[in-house]
C-alpha cells in the first residue's frame, strides 16, 4: 500500500474542479507538494468569465537541453445532475478491483502520480531537466495550456525548455503520437413565425433545419465513404473526419410556426494544414440548399454559421527518446492516433512535441462512477519513475 500516493489521489479527487468551477485551491495544493519535494514551482494565475484559474509549472535538475515535460489537466467534467452516478464523485473509493471517483482515469490519478514521484526522487541524480504541467480548462478547448504554452520558457527562465512532453490522459498505456482536431460550430436557422394555421403564411425554422442536417448528413457520409490511406494506420477506426450534431433548440409551441431553430456542431478533423476543410464545405453545399419549408414557396428562411471554434489536431515527429523510453518500459512497439484532443497542440505551437499515454480507461472518461483499474493505480508512479529514470538519469531517494 502506498499511503502518500492514496493522500494525494484522494484530497485531488476531492476537489471540486470542474471546468466552470476555479482549480486554484487545488492546484496551490500540488505547489505545495512540489516545494515540499524541492522543486522549483512557479503559479500562472488567469481568469475565465470571472472565475479564477491557474497552471502549474513545477521543475528540477540541472539548467541543460533535452529535458521531459511531464503534462496533465486539473479540471473534469460535470457530475451534478449526470444520471447513472452511485457514489460519491469527489469521493476516492478505493475497491479490491477499480478504484473510483471523478478524475480517476481522467486525470486527476495520474496526476497524483506525479506528485508521488517527485516526493521519491533523488533530485542530485537528475542529468536532465524536469518539468511538471498542470493545467486548467482542458475539457473546454485547452484554455489553460493556451496561457501557458507562449510563457513557459519565461517561467522556466535560464532552464532551457524540453522539447517533448508526455501528456497522461487515458489511454491504458497505449501510445499515441497524434490525435484529431475538434472544430464547433452553431449553425442558427431563421424563419418567419406565426400561427399554425397558416403555415403558408410563415416560413418553419425547425423544417429548414431538417433540411441543413440532411445536407451536413450527406457530407458526412462522404467523409465516411472517403477514408484517407495516410491515415489507416494511425486512425483504423475512421481514418476520416467524423462529424456529431451535439444539440439542437427551436420553437415555442405545437401551435405556433417555428421562427428560429440553432443546431450545434461539432468534426474532428485528421491532422493536416487546413481544420476548416470540412467546415468551408458544409457552407458551400448549405448555401445551395432550397430554403423554403414544406408548407409554402412562397418565403425562404435565413441561414447563419457562427464563426468555428478551432482545436487544432497534433501530429508528432516518430521516433523520439520519448516514445523510446515508452515503448521500452511499455513493452509495446506501436504508436498510433488518438480519438480526443489534448494540451499536445498548444505546446507544439511552442515548439514542443507530445506523446499520449495514461492509465485511465477512456471508457471511463467523463462517465458516471468513473474509475480506473486496481493494478494500474497501484503500479502508475513506478512508471512514471522509470521513464524518468531512462530520460533524465532520475534515481529515488534511499
Amino acid at each position: 500500500m502506498n499511503r502518500y500516493l492514496d493522500e494525494v489521489a484522494r484530497r485531488l479527487i476531492a476537489f471540486d474542479t470542474v471546468s466552470s468551477k476555479s482549480d486554484v485551491a487545488a492546484i496551490e495544493y500540488a505547489a505545495n507538494c512540489f516545494e515540499r519535494s524541492r522543486f522549483r514551482v512557479a503559479l500562472q494565475r488567469f481568469e475565465v468569465a470571472g472565475v479564477p484559474k491557474a497552471n502549474l509549472v513545477a521543475w528540477a535538475g540541472p539548467p541543460c537541453p533535452d529535458g521531459l515535460i511531464i503534462c496533465g489537466h486539473m479540471d473534469t467534467v460535470p457530475f451534478e445532475r449526470q444520471p447513472g452516478w452511485e457514489r460519491d464523485p469527489l469521493l476516492l473509493e478505493v475497491g479490491d478491483a477499480r478504484v473510483w471517483g471523478r478524475g480517476t482515469s481522467d486525470m486527476k490519478v495520474c496526476l497524483a502520480y506525479c506528485l508521488d514521484a517527485a516526493a521519491r526522487l533523488d533530485l542530485r541524480s537528475l542529468d536532465r531537466p524536469i518539468v511538471f504541467v498542470f493545467t486548467a480548462d482542458e475539457e473546454i478547448g485547452s484554455a489553460g495550456a493556451a496561457q501557458l504554452a507562449p510563457a513557459l520558457a519565461g517561467i522556466l527562465n535560464e532552464m532551457p525548455q524540453p522539447r517533448l512532453a508526455w501528456i497522461g490522459e487515458p489511454t491504458s498505456y497505449q501510445v499515441f503520437r497524434a490525435h484529431k482536431g475538434v472544430v464547433r460550430f452553431i449553425i442558427k436557422v431563421r424563419g418567419i413565425g406565426g400561427h399554425s394555421g397558416i403555415p403558408d403564411k410563415g416560413v418553419n425554422a425547425i423544417a429548414v433545419a431538417a433540411k441543413v442536417i440532411e445536407t451536413i448528413g450527406a457530407c458526412q457520409k462522404q467523409l465516411r465513404d472517403n477514408p484517407l490511406r495516410d491515415f489507416t494506420d494511425m486512425f483504423p477506426e475512421s481514418p476520416y473526419t467524423t462529424l456529431n450534431f451535439g444539440t439542437i433548440s427551436g420553437g415555442t409551441a405545437s401551435n405556433v410556426i417555428a421562427e428560429e431553430c440553432s443546431v450545434d456542431i461539432s468534426y474532428r478533423p485528421l491532422p493536416g494544414p487546413d481544420p476548416l476543410e470540412a467546415y468551408h464545405q458544409i457552407v458551400a453545399r448549405v448555401r445551395e440548399l432550397d430554403r423554403h419549408d414544406y408548407a409554402s414557396s412562397e418565403h425562404q428562411a435565413t441561414v447563419e454559421f457562427g464563426e468555428p471554434q478551432v482545436v487544432p489536431a497534433l501530429l508528432s515527429a516518430p521516433d523520439s527518446r520519448l516514445e523510446r523510453a515508452l515503448f521500452s518500459v511499455l513493452h509495446t512497439n506501436r504508436a498510433r492516433g488518438a480519438l480526443f484532443a489534448t494540451d499536445g497542440p498548444q505546446f507544439a505551437a511552442a515548439g514542443i512535441d507530445s506523446l499520449i499515454c495514461g492509465p485511465g480507461e477512456l471508457e471511463q472518461a467523463h462517465q458516471p462512477n468513473e474509475s480506473i483499474a486496481r493494478g494500474s493505480y497501484e503500479s502508475g508512479t513506478n512508471i512514471v519513475l522509470s521513464i524518468l529514470h531512462e530520460l533524465c538519469g532520475a534515481k529515488t531517494l534511499d
